[in-house]
């Protein structure tokens, strides 16, 4: 039998590189009115206007390493072909920047021809969500040498699953079965022999069905139906709901995972006496929950309305989204430019899953605003910045009198 090829890693984290880099991803996405801003308690009032930033928001430290080792790849590599496998992260300004350093962009399920086409020489970064195996395999057939700028975060739900499967548990996701994070977490739940099973569940609606299944309520065939796309080849739920392990994706809102994780486990306490044949760890990631907490925390505070910046395509943005909808009005935006007026705002819509332009009168008038601003994980902070410049802009406060408002950031002198 031939040898399974093996993926090429290269690690391009050296000093002298990582020094070059630094500073490159400080011109990109650094924001000092941003950083004298939390310096400063995260509220600031001009006039009649104010601007209050959640504790926690913006990059996390698994979106800065994968940006990072992007950046770097390029710089190693500068004269070889460098591809990326789907999006880095979900934000299209830094993929906008990895686009204008020539790299390129390959789907994140690869076709026929765009594998073909990967030579030897070529280097291939796996973003941030990780890949799935079968597509990490083909890559490795080509010769092609990697970057993977993988989360750890994620690798710890792989290995997670990895051992359901070698204990025989079927694991249950909770994520949206076509996100990239999504699929490769349900990669690896195939465990290494491949014989493995999965299900992915996206809401409480679906985890009422599976555990409506599990007290015998249910239908084989509707339910295959219902979750067609969803499960693991051959996947019996007669057979493969026996015994289940829960995960998730990482970005996924914490309630929500925690509340499924309730719901598996009673049914399956029911239906067999005891919590045996089920197992869970929490896999929400760090960042997504302080992010989350931060929002909740900021909400206790009154304001006028919520600003959320972030890509569209963003799991754990559109989270925070869900959030702060419920409290007041709330805007997805993709970056300053949707602030289009004091009355027109173009934002995304969660629930008709598009684009709108929306009127709001909370920005007019003279009276006092108070602009809730929060972004996530996959968030840079230069759009947060044009996002507080732009909001002051409209309320007739100029970029000069925004940052003559800031205070200055501490000393060492000061902290002594």
């Amino acid at each position: 039998m031939p040898a399974i090829p093996q993926l090429r890693r290269v690690n391009v984290r050296t000093p002298e590189v990582m020094q070059l880099v630094q500073a490159e991803v400080e011109v990109h996405y650094r924001s000092r009115i941003v950083d004298a801003l939390r310096a400063a308690g995260g509220t600031l009032t001009i006039a009649n206007t104010t601007i209050r930033l959640a504790k926690q928001f913006g990059f996390c430290y698994g979106v800065e390493r994968a940006i990072d080792l992007a950046y770097a790849a390029r710089k190693v590599f500068a004269g070889r072909n460098l591809f990326l496998l789907g999006e880095i992260i979900h934000n299209p300004e830094v993929n906008r920047q990895l686009r204008e350093m020539d790299i390129r962009f390959l789907a994140s399920r690869p076709s026929d021809d765009e594998l073909q086409a990967l030579q030897p020489d070529d280097v291939v970064i796996v973003p941030a969500f990780g890949a799935e195996t079968a597509v990490m395999q083909q890559i490795a057939e080509r010769g092609c040498a990697t970057i993977d700028t993988t989360c750890g975060d994620v690798m710890s739900v792989w290995r997670r699953v990895r051992d359901y499967a070698k204990r025989d548990f079927t694991s249950i996701i909770h994520g949206k079965s076509t996100h990239e994070e999504t699929r490769a977490t349900a990669s690896r739940a195939l465990g290494d022999s491949g014989g493995g099973h999965y299900l992915v569940i996206l809401t409480l609606d679906d985890c009422d069905a599976v555990t409506q299944y599990l007290a015998g309520l249910g239908n084989r065939d509707a339910f295959l139906a219902r979750f067609a796309g969803s499960v693991s080849e051959g996947f019996d739920p007669d057979t493969h709901l026996l015994r289940i392990g829960v995960a998730n994706q990482t970005t996924m809102l914490k309630s929500e995972t925690e509340e499924i994780q309730r719901r598996l486990r009673t049914a399956i306490e029911t239906r067999d006496g005891s919590p045996d044949n089920f197992l869970v760890f929490d896999t929400i990631c760090g960042a997504t929950q302080e992010r989350q907490d931060a929002l909740f925390d900021m909400l206790n505070d009154p304001m006028d309305l919520m600003l959320v910046v972030g890509g569209y395509n963003s799991s754990n943005t559109t989270h925070l989204v869900e959030i702060a909808e419920q409290q007041l009005p709330t805007f997805f935006i993709r970056n300053a430019s949707c602030l289009e007026s004091l009355e027109q705002i173009i934002h995304f819509d969660l629930h008709q899953k598009a684009e709108h332009s929306s009127y709001t009168d909370k920005l007019k008038g003279d009276g006092p605003v108070t602009v809730g601003i929060t972004a996530g994980a996959s968030c840079p902070n230069n759009l947060i910045e044009e996002t507080i410049v732009r909001v002051f802009a409209l309320r007739g406060i100029s970029r000069d009198a925004l940052e003559a408002a800031i205070p200055a950031p501490p000393t060492p002198a000061d902290a002594a």
